[in-house]
């Protein structure tokens, strides 16, 4: 066994399937854009993912410049990060398949997202679904990455990171891959929906105006946040007395994430402020933050091929650090390559 110093490296990425949500942009883009300049940044639009569920093929194409839209819109550099999908690179499937044969099924069996997932139709959804967590790490250890920003309904896949490169590295008796750490911290890393706050924002949910959507315009947005479902109590006068009040604390930690503050900053520049005063409040901080990032989009959304431009120039920049990590794999492995 040799020792092994590996370059500090991010890597994560987002599903294009239904549409960037104002979690996504507080839960990872925006996170992601912060880690610019940190350390090396790759970021991806999993593509190959989305099809574990059934995609129509033009919308998932459009769903994948759109994701990539978000990104560019939000800050991110193609000269600072690396920015591409994921079926532009093979390797990510190749290493997908030598890590189904390290992963085991015991592990697969155990992922809550799965069960949540399929619900009582296990039976019936693709083999996709299931060994997708396989597919994730392969993602992340195929660039050798250090560090992963993920939400905390995604650390498990994370730890399922780490046990295949663990058992590769010792069945093979070597220190090839990194025990990558999740990167879980900062404000409203969970972002609520906007009518019930016990409930996740969802691309998928049956009302609209129960999320942001990153294409919302202004008008959208303050709309959204000045409908958002309240109780009847005003703020509290300190945080603690946000407990047991979901919808309060999920306008108030969106609030402060938009803010780049805490909680218990926005509760005291709004101590018992009534939702009359509050709420319009956050709709003007949300329009100032958000709408450049929507007419962004929808400008970059109007040239597509500037989009595919970008993400095949990533996927190239991605390749050269991809495939000699996939060689090597294979060397260790003993799959016979005649190049």
């Amino acid at each position: 066994m040799t020792d092994t110093t590996f370059t500090p490296r991010v890597f994560s990425g987002i599903k294009p399937s239904g549409g960037l949500t104002l979690g996504n942009y507080l839960g990872a883009i925006k996170r992601f854009v912060g880690m610019q300049g940190q350390m090396e940044t790759i970021y991806c639009v999993v593509d190959m993912h989305a099809i574990t569920v059934w995609q129509d093929p033009k919308e998932l194409a459009n769903m994948t410049r759109e994701v990539a839209a978000g990104y560019l819109a939000a800050g991110l550099d193609p000269s600072q990060s690396i920015l591409f999908n994921q079926s532009q690179v093979a390797a990510h499937a190749e290493l997908g398949w030598v890590f189904n044969c390290v992963a085991r099924v015991g592990w697969m069996n155990r992922m809550t997202q799965f069960k949540d997932k399929a619900g009582s139709n296990a039976e019936k959804v693709s083999l996709g679904l299931y060994a997708y967590p396989s597919l994730m790490a392969a993602d992340i250890l195929l660039y050798h990455a250090t560090h992963v920003p993920v939400g905390e309904d995604q650390k498990q896949h994370v730890e399922l990171t780490r046990d295949i490169a663990a058992k590769f590295n010792h069945d093979y008796k070597t220190d090839f891959f990194p025990m990558t750490t999740p990167v879980i911290e900062g404000p409203a890393m969970r972002i609520m929906n906007l009518r019930d706050g016990t409930k996740k924002m969802s691309k998928s949910g049956e009302s609209d105006m129960e999320r942001i959507n990153m294409t919302d315009d202004a008008d959208k947005i303050a709309k959204k946040f000045k409908k958002a479902k309240t109780d009847p109590e005003p703020l509290p006068e300190t945080v603690e007395g946000l407990a047991d009040r979901p919808e309060a604390r999920n306008l108030v930690e969106i609030y402060a994430a938009l803010d780049d503050t805490t909680p218990e900053a926005v509760i005291a520049q709004y101590p018992g402020a009534g939702w009359g005063t509050f709420k319009p409040a956050l709709a003007d901080l949300a329009v100032a933050k958000l709408a450049p990032i929507s007419e962004e989009m929808a400008r970059l959304m109007d040239d597509p091929a500037e989009i595919d431009r970008i993400l095949a120039a990533g996927s190239d920049k991605a390749r050269a650090i991809a495939e000699p990590i996939l060689k090597k794999t294979y060397d260790i492995v003993g799959l016979l390559r005649s190049s």
